[in-house]
């Protein structure tokens, strides 16, 4: 079942990714001019926060889901052996701040892709 889950996300972030790849193409001719280059960069801006909501949210989710796993499971194991509850606790936590820096860096990464690209 998790190996279903996993490649069925990683496919679906690959779809994303090559999405917003081909969305960032601009194919206006270099002769046009005025409102035409107005209306492209308009939406362009819009291609960017999509794809900006878009990186945050999977992140988030996937954050998300793996911190509530995480939480699960040394519970779990606390229950079972509640004499190293403190090393587990220490352990989940250290995972946990992992797990907040990736999203972190999606966050970033969406920031630089409204502002810089």
């Amino acid at each position: 079942m998790k190996k279903r889950i996993v490649s069925i996300m990683s496919i679906l972030a690959l779809v994303l990714v090559f999405t917003g790849v081909f969305m960032t193409v601009n194919e206006t001719p270099a002769y046009a001019a005025g409102e035409a280059t107005e209306a492209a960069e308009a939406d362009s801006t819009g291609d960017k926060a999509m794809a900006a909501g878009i990186v945050v949210g999977l992140a988030a989710a996937a954050g998300a889901i793996g911190m509530g796993i995480a939480v699960a499971k040394s519970t779990e194991s606390m229950a079972r052996q509640p004499e190293i509850a403190g090393k587990i606790n220490s352990t989940m936590m250290l995972g946990m701040v992992f797990i907040e820096t990736a999203i972190i860096y999606a966050l970033v990464i969406a920031i630089l892709i409204i502002f810089v690209l």
